[in-house]
């Protein structure tokens, strides 16, 4: 499982993997519309008709509009978010945005849980397609 596809976009640097994309926000940003927009993009060009996740690796502090949550809900393929808090406040933070997602949300307390439970939400899904 290395790495796919790496990108810069501005305001965070993600990193594109077979079936989920890791997000690592800069320090200080301001996470809007704009900047989901950027997302949906990335999600777009790798991930064209598949399923996929998103990990938001939170390693700096940043703010996130929780309305954004009811925008990239609409991905239709965009099956899971898991959270990676690397605080208390954070964590507290990612717990309230959970309330804004309708689909699965996780938060978890590392990199590798939250890959283990995408890889699982992915695999469910994946199954319960029609063929």
């Amino acid at each position: 499982m290395g790495i796919f596809k790496y990108y810069d976009i501005g305001h965070a640097e993600v990193f594109v993997f077979d079936d989920f994309l890791i997000k690592q926000v800069k320090e200080g940003v301001i996470i809007d519309l704009k900047e989901t927009d950027a997302l949906k993009e990335v999600l777009e060009e790798n991930f064209k008709g598949r399923n996929v996740a998103y990990i938001s690796n939170r390693m700096t502090s940043y703010s996130v509009n929780p309305l954004v949550y009811k925008e990239i809900e609409n991905i239709s393929n965009l099956v899971a978010i898991a959270i990676i808090p690397n605080n208390h406040l954070k964590k507290s933070n990612a717990e309230y945005e959970k309330q804004f997602f309708k689909k699965p949300f996780g938060v978890f307390d590392s990199l590798d849980e939250a890959i283990k439970w995408v890889h699982h939400i992915i695999s469910k899904e994946n199954s319960e397609i029609p063929v």
